[in-house]
This record gives C-alpha cells, sequence and structure tokens, in this order.
C-alpha cells in the first residue's frame, strides 16, 4: 500500500526567498527530505553526503531539509538562520521547532531520510549515515520509472541563495595562543586558519583556504621540542577533510599528518596514521608526548604519535567504545557523545573534556588501572539546561570548549547557553563568570604582560570575533531552567517484546555472508534495569528483549551496523574484490510501558 507524504509544516522557512513550499510545488520531482538538527556531528555528515546528489541530479532531484532540534537553543530562528549558512546547506530549509512534520513522518533518530517520489508516495525511509551510495541507485530508479510514465518533470527548484555576507572571520572555532603571545584562530566558514598579532586583531598570515582545509577546528601549538622533531609548529584538526595537518609558520607549508581524507565508517582502527581513515577531529591537546583528537564523529578520543616522518605516524584509540552517552570508568569500556573541546591541565595529570552532546565536562586521567574517564559536570544525553550549584546537580548546554584557570578551576565555553561557566572541582561546584555570548566555542587563559592583566580570550563563533572577558569579575549562580529533549515517547508493551531494525540493501547490493554475519546490534538502556534479558552486543538485526513493567519508562539505546557489497546484476553473487558500503546508526529512543501496546519495535535503517 502506497503512503501519501504528509504535508510540510512548520514555523517558517529559509532559503526559499521567503516562500512556504508545498509538496505539490515539487510533484513531478524525486524528493529527499533530511530530518536534521544542527548540534548532531552524524547530520553534518548526511550534509555531506547529499551534496553530490544534489550536484548529479540538478533539476529533477529536491533535497529539503527538516530542522527539528534537539536542544532548546537550536529552536532560536536566528541560530538556525546561522547554521544554515555556516554548514553550506544550499536547499530549503523547514524550521521544525516543534518537531510537528518531524512526527507526522514517524521519525525516532537524527539523522532520518525520507525519499517521496515525484507522484508524492514515499518510497523509503532510512536513518544514519553512509546511504549516499544508497540513494543514488534509489533515485536513478526512479527518474528511469517515472520517465517512463510521464509523471516526471524539470524545471527550477524553490532554493533560493541568501545574499554573501562579509566578515573578517566566520564562524571561528577554535583559538590558540604561541609563546610569543600571537594567537591562531580557524576561520571555519572561510576554511583558513589565521595568525593574529598579541592584539587579537591584526593579521599576520593566513594559511590554507578551500581545497586545503575543509571547516577547521581545533588548533594546538606543539611544545618546542615536537616542533623542531617534525618540523610542525600548529596542527589543525580538519573536521570535514577528516584529518590531522600541520602548519609550519615560517614558509606556510600544510601538509597532513594523520587521515586519509575518507571519513572512518567502522569507528576503529589502529596503525600508520597517513593510512587510517578518521571521523570528524574536532579538537586536539598534547598529553604525555602524544597529541589527544577529540574524534567526535566516532564519539572517541584517539591519540596520534609524531614521528620526524609523517609517514611513521601512528594513531589508536585512546578513549570511548563509540556508544553514546555518559559511561565513566576504564576509558576502553567508556561513554561519550561528540567530544569537542580539550585541555590539558597545568599538572599534567589529566585532559579535561567538553562532551558536546551529553552537556558535559568530563577528564580522563592516569591511575594505577590505566586510563580512567570521569564526568564532573552532566546528567546524560537528554538533560540539559543553566543551572549552577552542586556539581552532580548542574546542568550545561552543548558545550564546545575548555580551559583550566590559573586557581586549577576549569572554565567551559558552554556554547548554547552563550555563557562562560566556572567549574570547581575543589567545591564540587558549579557558577556563571559570564553570560550573553554568541554561541561561544572555545577559551583559553592569556597570562599577564606587563601592564595587561591575566585574562580569557572567547570565541564567539556566531559574533565572528575573540571576545577578551575579565578574569577579575564575580561569578554568578545562575538557577535558570532544567531541560529534557522534547520527542514522542513510544508505547511498549511489558514482558516479552521483538526488537526489528529493517534493512533492505540497494538495488545492485547484498548482505554479503561470505565471512559470516555482516550485521551488530548493541542494545542497552537508561536505567539499565528496564531491560531484564535482550541488552548487550552481538549479530542479526533482531534482537528478543523482557521489559521490567515495574521501571515504567526509559531510554532504550540502540546501535546498528550493516555492510552490504556490491553484486553481480544477474546472479547476486558478490565477487572477492567487491566494493562494500557500511550503514550505520545510533538511537535513543524514549519508551514507556503501556498495558495492550506493541511488542514488537520496528526501526528502519533503510526501509523501502
Amino acid at each position: 500500500m502506497k503512503l501519501r507524504a504528509p504535508e510540510l509544516t512548520g514555523r517558517g522557512w529559509l532559503n526559499t526567498g521567503g516562500d512556504d513550499v508545498r509538496l505539490a510545488d515539487l510533484r513531478g520531482k524525486v524528493v529527499v527530505l533530511d530530518f536534521w538538527t544542527f548540534c548532531c556531528v552524524n547530520c553534518l555528515h548526511v550534509l555531506d553526503e547529499l551534496r553530490p546528489l544534489e550536484e548529479r541530479f540538478g533539476d529533477k532531484l529536491v533535497i529539503v531539509g527538516v530542522h527539528s532540534p534537539k536542544f532548546e537553543h537550536e529552536a532560536d530562528p536566528e541560530a538556525l538562520a546561522a547554521a544554515v549558512e555556516r554548514y553550506a546547506v544550499h536547499h530549503p530549509v523547514l524550521d521544525d521547532p516543534d518537531l510537528v512534520t518531524w512526527q507526522a513522518y514517524a521519525a525516532r533518530a537524527w539523522p532520518t531520510l525520507v525519499v517521496i517520489d515525484p507522484e508524492g508516495y514515499i518510497v523509503a525511509s532510512m536513518s544514519g549515515e553512509g546511504h549516499g551510495h544508497g540513494l543514488t541507485t534509489l533515485v536513478e530508479e526512479l527518474l528511469v520509472e517515472h520517465e517512463a510514465k510521464g509523471t516526471l518533470r524539470s524545471g527550477s527548484g524553490p532554493y533560493v541563495p541568501p545574499p554573501a555576507p562579509s566578515t573578517a572571520l566566520r564562524f571561528p572555532g577554535k583559538v590558540a595562543r604561541l609563546a610569543d603571545g600571537t594567537v591562531v584562530v580557524s576561520d571555519t566558514a572561510h576554511h583558513e586558519v589565521v595568525h593574529l598579532a598579541a592584539d587579537d586583531e591584526i593579521e599576520l598570515a593566513r594559511f590554507g583556504g578551500e581545497g586545503v582545509f575543509n571547516e577547521p577546528q581545533g588548533l594546538l601549538v606543539l611544545p618546542p621540542e615536537a616542533a623542531e622533531r617534525t618540523g610542525d609548529d600548529v596542527l589543525v584538526a580538519d573536521s570535514v577533510n577528516h584529518e590531522i595537518k600541520g602548519i609550519r609558520l615560517s614558509d606556510g607549508r600544510v601538509r597532513t599528518l594523520a587521515g586519509t581524507g575518507e571519513q572512518l565508517r567502522e569507528r576503529e582502527g589502529s596503525g600508520p596514521a597517513l593510512r587510517q581513515a578518521l571521523s570528524t577531529p574536532w579538537d586536539l591537546a598534547w598529553w604525555y608526548d602524544r597529541v589527544v583528537v577529540a574524534m567526535a564523529g566516532t564519539h572517541q578520543l584517539w591519540v596520534l604519535h609524531l614521528a620526524e616522518d609523517p609517514a611513521d605516524n601512528t594513531v589508536a584509540v585512546l578513549a570511548g567504545t563509540s556508544n553514546e552517552g555518559i559511561r565513566d570508568g576504564a576509558a576502553h569500556e567508556a561513554w561519550f557523545a561528540q567530544p569537542s573541546g580539550l585541555a590539558t591541565s597545568a599538572d599534567g595529570s589529566r585532559v579535561w573534556i567538553a562532551d558536546s552532546e551529553t552537556s558535559a565536562l568530563r577528564s580522563i586521567a592516569v591511575t594505577d588501572d590505566g586510563f580512567e574517564v570521569t564526568t564532573h559536570v552532566g546528567q546524560g544525553l537528554f538533560d540539559f539546561g543553566h543551572v549552577d550549584g552542586p556539581a552532580d546537580e548542574a546542568l550545561l548546554q552543548h558545550p564546545l570548549g575548555v580551559a583550566e584557570l590559573p586557581d586549577g578551576s576549569v572554565v567551559v565555553a558552554d556554547t548554547y547557553n552563550g555563557a562562560l561557566r566556572r567549574f570547581d572541582p575543589a567545591k564540587g561546584e558549579v557558577s556563571t563568570l559570564t553570560t550573553g555570548l554568541a554561541e561561544p566555542s572555545d577559551v583559553i587563559v592569556v597570562p599577564a604582560t606587563g601592564d595587561d592583566r591575566a585574562h580569557l580570550l572567547v570565541v564567539e563563533a556566531n559574533a565572528h570575533r575573540l571576545t577578551p572577558v575579565a578574569l577579575t569579575q564575580e561569578a554568578q549562580h545562575v538557577r535558570g531552567e532544567a531541560h529534557q529533549t522534547q520527542r514522542p515517547v513510544t508505547e511498549i508493551a511489558s514482558g516479552a517484546a521483538e526488537l526489528v531494525v529493517t534493512f533492505e540493501p540497494p538495488a545492485g547490493q547484498k548482505l554479503d555472508m561470505r565471512w559470516g554475519d555482516p550485521t551488530m546490534l548493541q542494545v542497552s538502556s537508561s536505567p539499565e534495569a528496564f531491560l531484564r534479558e535482550g541488552a548487550g552486543k552481538g549479530q542479526g538485526l533482531t534482537r528478543s528483549l523482557v521489559i521490567d513493567e515495574s521501571v515504567g519508562s526509559a531510554i532504550l539505546h540502540v546501535s546498528v551496523r550493516a555492510a552490504a557489497c556490491d553484486g553481480d546484476p544477474v546472479t547476486g553473487e558478490v565477487p572477492e574484490h567487491a566494493a562494500c558500503h557500511l550503514y550505520q546508526q545510533d538511537w535513543g529512543i524514549p519508551v514507556i510501558v503501556v498495558d495492550g501496546a506493541s511488542s514488537t519495535l520496528t526501526l528502519d535503517l533503510r526501509g523501502v
């Protein structure tokens, strides 16, 4: 039975010149709806996967972004407009702050893609990353089918580019200070790294540009000994190129030190750095003579060892399983969610971590038992706000930057609250240093020099500037609102239940069973007691669960991966050296036990 696509309903539209877009206006074209939220690194990956489709299919395909926010700040229309520009979204975007269209299409995860045929019917729904190749195949099939039926039309679409802005910096990401007092800043939307004089304004040099960097983020000034040994002065987390690059300031040479330029799909790896794919490195720190990498795309910390010859550089996972959430303890068992800011403590005992999607301040340290992860502030994936006080009750909102203050306390660039927050480890308390900042994405401490007092230097990403903030101002105690991400709760019956992940490989692909089952399903819940049976990791796309009705409700965490390979179009056999494609998604689904509800929970990884 064909399902007619529901109308697109929201607060308004971006990238349309002020016009509303109706599905009737798009009849005759293939339409892909991209449900996204701008905090989500996986959503940013999908934006990159969609760009080749927009270029290839031109006036026969319309991509529509449906922005259904996770965080309170993301519902701000000005913040959304800035994000659409920052991430170079070149298609219409529906502002869906109340998740009206999200619910109409039964979306359960960021990102979700829905394909609508030229007659206005839903033909596919898929969650997660890695669908570029399969989408291409599906669009090709639809174009052939509807051209033959006479239901396909060409012509201009509803996209209207906004006026191009002009500022010296555009959505800067991170900042680092050199020994001579000058600073380097990642000019993210200009795809450059800028060297500024000690006044933080006069430009001394620019490095990179499009084709060299792609949305650079974290910066690390190497210690003198490491810089002399390697020949690189500043390291750059080149986020969209999925690489770590080095800059030699004397002549502007830029070279790759880690990464292949391809996005890592397996979420694990080690060995020669130039032969290992990475996934959206966001920040860098120097610790124990190694580079710690906040690998936002796989929700992990990695470590890069620099040799004299980049060919001898090596990388390895330092912490994180790639599952999203808060789990402390042994580094190899810990969970993160998009770690985006790093700072090494003055005594070198730990690295502080701004774990953005859990709205948390965390750290990694060395103990007698090895590397250990600790959460200092933060409740989980869906709890956030602006609340000061005892650290175990305090709330942040998607922090991106962190630095240690001279007194041993920690300042956090609390990005979506537009604030600088202070964590006092001795007292176990959180306070607010200042508010009213425009998405602060990084902060560093500038020590006193001459007549100038020590102060903070803040990257105000959405104000496109660096802003000094005095350290002498008195901390405030804000008791703002606590929030939880609001999404429809899924009802499920108590007792025995079945989890089913639908996955239909694209035409010309099949699950390759030559070396065993190429799927992985991992299930857990918060609280853990909700699942009496069925938690854990294993192969297959279905799982039998036993739910404890006395717990009542929970967040069900589901991670899935499936590998499909190109097969012979006639026989379906998979050649020995066939190209394979990895599909993966993580869900965090709020569920509640209700008598008479369905005992089957179905999730679409790729349903057609």
